[in-house]
């Protein structure tokens, strides 16, 4: 049996004493505590010295991991004084330390998606402890912040790069040795106050904690829910204590760098006592990659804990949104009061000083949360020019205030940002934004195209007019109106699925030719007919989608010749039909798709003109696409691939997605009120149907 015996500066009154198997050898591991005396450490270890297998030193502050050869040779002294009695093999753990805190953040990365740690906001309470842990999450954010200056020197003052934190390390750390500067800080109530208020609202910003396992309790001295509600802890030998500790704090994931192969938690220098004794050499001997092969055979891996008992995992997104016009615009109460008292004109001059305003937050939006267990969190992100503006000035104008969101989105921690509304048209439809930005970048176009058929299916379904028969194709004639463009190429495919005869309408008539050979080999066995006129086709259809870039109202069909009881889908932003085309026709369903339910009890966001918890199709697949994990392009440019909207509207399912109350534009659509359409539609029909002299006959008793 090997005897492994951990000699701690700690508390006595934490020893223990088990028997555990390890690496195939049975050991005895016992702890003894000296309450800080060096001394009785020191003579400890000599007792111990023909017995142990192993000694591990326990309870010592770990050599700063980076800093001057000074500054660890000092570190180094009490270690190096309590080994050079004894000949057995010492340990301080500090060798598997480096290597299992590169190891953990590396292995969690590649668990959780390959994007566990992209973008996110990490703060280092000390990076010059924790400088292995600091390079390599570096690799994966620039949102780094190190308050080594705040807790070192008493100085309110962060770091905010690597590059920063290896300056302080090398020289400034050892000249403010020799200045007072942390005794008068401390001494010095509104200093130490100030940095305490600095201290815990790093804490409350940051989405990840690295605490050293050293002192843990001082670092984190004072913070609460507030300050670490919903975070995640990286830290080092996570004792029962400390876990109780952060859950009542509301903590969501501690990441233990520590692996945890026995029932007793034990520290890096007990592992590094056993491995010692198991292959019978020095550490001193063994090399990192002979402890790295160590680690992956016996799968030393970190412990993932979860103090509110539930698996939890917290996404970020950012969405571009603007004003659709200076209406929107008067939702600021200053500018609506402004412009009740203001001259002619000046809503006008509004409009243009806000197309140059830098982007900024117009909500922070929480709350969303996935059947899966996985939450998001965001910010809806203002770019101030309307769509006017946006087509009065060059693409580039529109790019830059892109760009500027995308820097501050990647600042507040999102790992992927969509693009809105007239934002995702304008130039080359976000392809240039995508190319530059430095975070993912999504149209939110593929959701828009499922939305739009989700909406449509319902809507059909609800009315009752058309015969569904499960896993058969709808008799029954759908078109689309813009069939060439984005959204509505991918509807025509869709929709081919899903109907026996499909009409594509599109003034590009050579494109509409492409599409329609496109899809016959995917589909032949559907009817496609093409033209660039609607209303050639109009009366016959059961359903029409209308997708095309004309807007603002202005007509792109006659909805006086549509069939009674069509369901119009408009998925144009603005919208192609006007409330005086809508209100000509109570017999027939037109909705505006592309709504979703958001999941969560508790989504909390401010109004963007939908119901509480309602987004557009395009926010949708933003929140979605972070949900999911999947921080990429995922739809850019002009052409959509059907594929991906088929994919959208899966993981959309997964995640609790659902379709919003279908609307119309004038609200809501409550399940009377499309009875009532239906109802009208059937009287419209049978109407219809009549001989001329039954219908005057009607006319006249009516």
């Amino acid at each position: 049996m090997k005897q492994i015996v951990s000699i701690s500066l700690g508390n006595s009154k934490d020893d223990y004493e088990f028997v555990a198997e390890f690496m195939g050898h049975e050991c005895n591991i016992k702890r003894v505590g000296t309450d800080g005396d060096v001394d009785v450490a020191s003579d400890l270890m000599e007792q111990w010295d023909s017995e142990a297998d192993a000694i591990s030193l326990g309870g010592l502050n770990f050599n700063y991991a980076i800093g001057s050869s000074r500054s660890i040779e000092k570190q180094a002294k009490k270690v190096e004084m309590l080994k050079s009695r004894i000949s057995s093999p010492a340990t301080t753990g500090e060798k598997l330390r480096r290597v299992s805190f590169e190891w953990a953040i590396r292995h969690l990365q590649f668990k959780f998606g390959n994007n566990y740690f992209n973008h996110t906001k990490v703060l280092f309470l000390s990076g010059m402890l924790n400088y292995n842990i600091a390079k390599v999450i570096s690799e994966y954010t620039d949102n780094l912040t190190f308050a080594d200056p705040l807790f070192e020197n008493g100085i309110p003052k962060f770091l905010n790069s690597i590059e920063d934190l290896e300056m302080y390390a090398k020289g400034v750390h050892d000249i403010l040795e020799w200045v007072p500067s942390k005794r008068l800080a401390t001494s010095a109530m509104p200093l130490r106050q100030w940095n305490d208020y600095l201290r815990r609202k790093a804490i409350q910003k940051a989405n990840i904690i690295v605490v050293p396992s050293y002192d843990f309790y001082d670092y984190l001295e004072g913070c609460g829910l507030e300050e670490l509600g919903g975070k995640t802890i990286i830290t080092a030998t996570v004792y029962e204590e400390r876990i109780q500790f952060l859950q009542e704090r509301g903590v969501d994931v501690i990441i233990d760098c520590t692996p945890k192969i026995l029932e007793q938690v034990v520290g890096f220098n007990v592992l590094e006592a056993m491995i010692s004794a198991a292959i019978d050499s020095p550490l001193d001997a063994v090399s990192e990659d002979d402890l790295l092969e160590v680690i992956s055979e016996h799968n030393l891996d970190p412990r993932v804990i979860y103090p509110q008992g539930e698996f939890r995992r917290k996404n970020r997104f950012s969405f571009v949104i603007h004003p659709l016009s200076q209406e929107q615009l008067k939702k600021d109460p200053t500018i609506k009061l402004a412009a009740r008292y203001g001259p002619s004109g000046f809503m006008d001059a509004v409009e243009k000083i806000m197309a140059y305003s830098p982007p900024f937050i117009y909500s922070k939006v929480t709350g969303i949360k996935s059947p899966t267990g996985v939450e998001a969190e965001g910010w809806l992100i203002t770019v101030g020019g309307t769509p006017k503006q946006m087509l009065a000035h060059s693409a580039e104008f529109t790019y830059k205030r892109l760009l500027q969101a995308a820097k501050m989105s990647k600042r507040l921690g999102a790992q992927i940002m969509g693009l809105g509304a007239f934002t995702k048209v304008v130039g080359d439809a976000g392809k240039t934004v995508a190319k530059l930005a430095d975070l993912p970048i999504t149209t939110g176009n593929s959701y828009s195209a499922s939305g739009a058929l989700w909406a449509a299916a319902d809507a059909v379904r609800r009315m009752g007019l058309i015969n569904v028969v499960k896993g058969k194709k709808l008799k029954a004639k759908t078109m689309v109106v813009g069939a060439t463009g984005a959204i509505g190429s991918v509807c025509c495919r869709l929709l081919a699925m899903a109907f026996t005869d499909l009409y594509m309408i599109d003034v590009r008539h050579s494109k509409l030719l492409a599409l329609k050979e496109s899809i016959l080999d995917e589909t032949p066995e559907t009817n496609i007919e093409i033209s660039t006129r609607a209303d050639k086709y109009l009366a016959d259809m059961d359903v029409i989608v209308t997708a095309t870039s004309a807007g603002g109202g202005k007509s792109v069909i006659d909805i006086m010749q549509v069939k009674p009881g069509c369901v119009i889908t408009d998925v144009a932003r603005p919208l192609d039909l006007s409330a005086e085309d809508v209100a000509k026709r109570p017999d027939v369903l037109v909705i505006e798709s592309g709504e979703i339910l958001l999941p969560g009890d508790n989504v909390e966001m401010r109004d963007i003109g939908l119901p509480p918890k309602v987004a557009f199709a395009c926010l949708a697949e933003t929140i979605v696409l972070a949900l999911e994990g999947r921080y990429e392009i995922f739809t850019i440019g002009r052409d959509i691939e059907w594929q991906k909207v088929k994919e959208i509207y899966q993981m959309g399912i997964k995640h609790g997605m659902k379709l919003a109350a279908i609307s119309g534009i004038n609200g809501v659509y409550s399940d009377a009120d499309i009875a009532e359409v239906a109802r009208l539609a059937k009287e419209a029909r049978k109407e219809k149907g009549k001989s001329p002299a039954k219908k005057k006959k009607r006319q006249a008793e009516r």
